[in-house]
């Protein structure tokens, strides 16, 4: 019989032990602030009713949607009526509403799962990847005072990741609809279309988007269309410069001074926070979609690879769960898409391979000493030393082979010279070096030289 060959579909993410392990790490990071912080876990099913999921998608995010079908509704004849999520928020809208009545408000959660879109096969683009999403919900209204918590959560995940250095950029979306109307580009359609345009900034330059501005498209003036390219240009060096250039702007209608003294009560908690200034600046290009966002809205980018991109990004929506609820589910969240981060960073060699989960292997010296590696083996779990004992002897040389491979760095060796003088050889493998201590001491010395490992680290 032919063989299948053994192979994954493109877009998906699989990694060696070493490698998983460190993706689980970043993975607990995340975990570990949000819950700092005071936030919830919850799942919802990787598995939604397509009407629901869909209720407020269209165009390209609904050609990415994958569609489930049982054979037995396929040979029916049947279209599929559910589909895989696409991303955290649609879900966390349902989940709301659906349990409205059992929550607490303001209902803050976290979210680390995975999701699912038909991306076009491509270097760096998943189908399947782990968002990990905070969201702040309120009931009839929240407060501006939440938009600045926000930056302080990403914050603290990015200081204990540990990833370099990094600036979370803010923006409000009043303010830009409100210039855009003082400039008398005042339909929402029209200004999604000149956002999209302002985007290519950076990889077209300004004279593209100037002349596509200015263009039959578009027909705006050119003074309209400096002012625009000035206003996206604008960024802040320091929290005093980012309140003088918000002054600067000057008057405009009236969501755009609700969204200038959003903006500096969000800017000034930031800080309250407790995040340096340098950590967090204006910068009124940000936009995140025109047609989703309402207020404050966020980009994370890392200062030494903005080749990267946005590394982290979300903002403020008015209404949640419009589509299934009459009651009115005012939010801000944000999303870290781990599954591109982790990816990115170790391309760009900024993280590696971690050690094993397994902090120490006792090795097989004598068959019939089993029992007495099994028992010290237990006595080590019973201590919280995460430990492993090859149950198959072999050559000693061939099992400091194995814990190299696997990642284990300490190595037990209890042999016949070792019982009989009452102690153990510990090898550090990566350290190259090897110690005895006496069997009543053993777990107090690993213990300290795991905690000097996990300070190396």
């Amino acid at each position: 019989m032919a063989l299948t060959p053994a192979r994954t579909m493109p877009g998906v993410l699989e990694l060696l032990p070493l490698d998983q392990i460190a993706f689980q790490r970043m993975l607990d990071v995340i975990r570990r602030n949000y819950e700092r912080f005071g936030f919830l876990p919850v799942e919802t099913p990787v598995i939604e009713y397509a009407d629901v999921l869909l209720t407020k998608t269209g165009g390209e995010t609904e050609r990415q949607v994958y569609f489930v079908q049982s054979t037995g509704a396929m040979e029916q004849g049947e279209k599929p009526d559910m589909a895989l999520r696409f991303d955290l928020t649609v879900p966390l809208a349902r989940y709301v509403a659906e349990h409205e009545h059992d929550l607490s408000f303001p209902f803050r959660r976290y979210q680390m799962q995975r999701v699912y879109r038909g991306e076009r096969a491509q270097r760096g683009r998943f189908r399947e990847f782990y968002q990990c999403d905070i969201d702040v919900i309120g009931k009839d209204s929240l407060s501006v005072r939440y938009d600045a918590e926000l930056p302080a959560v990403i914050y603290s995940v990015f200081r204990e990741l540990n990833i370099g250095a990094f600036t979370i950029q803010l923006n409000n979306r009043k303010l830009m609809r409100g210039f855009f109307e003082s400039l008398g580009v005042a339909d929402a359609e029209q200004q999604t279309l000149v956002l999209r345009e302002v985007d290519k900034l950076d990889k077209r330059g300004a004279d593209y988007v100037r002349d596509t501005l200015t263009g039959e498209a578009f027909g705006l003036s050119a003074e309209v269309a400096q002012k625009i390219l000035d206003f996206v240009q604008v960024r802040s060096t320091s929290l005093q410069d980012a309140f003088d250039k918000l002054d600067a702007l000057g008057a405009g209608p009236e969501s755009m001074e609700q969204g200038r003294a959003e903006l500096r009560e969000v800017l000034g908690m930031i800080r309250d926070f407790g995040v340096p200034e340098s950590h967090f600046v204006l910068n009124l290009s940000i936009a995140r979609g025109l047609d989703y966002y309402t207020g404050t809205v966020y980009e994370t980018t890392l200062n030494d690879y903005p080749q990267i991109g946005s590394i982290c990004s979300g903002g403020r929506y008015e209404n949640l769960a419009g589509q299934y609820t009459k009651s009115k589910l005012p939010g801000v969240g944000i999303s870290i898409g781990l599954t591109r981060l982790y990816w990115q960073l170790r391309d760009a060699g900024l993280i590696g391979t971690a050690q094993s989960t397994v902090d120490v292997l006792v090795t097989q010296m004598d068959e019939a000493q089993l029992p007495a590696y099994l028992a010290l083996a237990g006595e080590l779990r019973g201590a919280g030393i995460a430990t492993e004992v090859v149950l198959e002897g072999g050559k000693l040389g061939k099992q400091f082979k194995y814990a190299d491979r696997a990642g284990i760095r300490f190595v037990v060796v209890l042999g016949e010279n070792e019982l009989a003088k009452g102690v153990v050889t510990v090898k550090d493998l990566r350290r190259e070096d090897q110690f005895e201590v006496a069997r009543a001491d053993l777990i107090k010395t690993l213990r300290v030289e795991l905690a000097q490992a996990e300070i190396d680290r």
